[in-house]
């Protein structure tokens, strides 16, 4: 295994278990990188005010993207389509948080995810 796929291989598994980290396992706990004064990942839409349909949308398609990702690691054609859908995602995310005026380190992880994602669907 070359440098590359294996620098590929790293950043699909800090994308793709962090995501899974965030909306399976931490979404009712509250973080120092919610946007708002928000407590909980619905409360974070909420506040950017976004309706709940967007809320379960957007989570449908984070999960996705970062099984796809965690699975593109034995079936490579995944990486790309799925890092396209989060670098979408992100840019969202980011703009969420200038919508809210938040202080740039809620900023850190859209930024962190987005540009690991970038390199991923290079």
């Amino acid at each position: 295994m070359d440098t590359s796929t294996l620098l590929h291989i790293i950043c699909q598994l800090i994308v793709g278990l962090g995501i899974l980290n965030v909306w399976l396992l931490r979404s009712q706990q509250a973080t120092s990188y919610r946007g708002g004064a928000s407590k909980t990942l619905q409360e974070e839409f909420a506040a950017y005010g976004l309706p709940k349909l967007v809320f379960y949308i957007v989570g449908a398609l984070k999960i996705s993207a970062a099984i796809a990702l965690l699975a593109g690691i034995l079936l490579p054609g995944l990486v790309q389509p799925a890092a396209t859908i989060l670098i979408i995602l992100m840019i969202g995310a980011i703009v969420m948080h200038f919508k809210v005026k938040d202080a740039p380190i809620k900023f850190v992880p859209a930024c962190i995810v987005l540009m690991l994602s970038l390199t991923l669907a290079a």
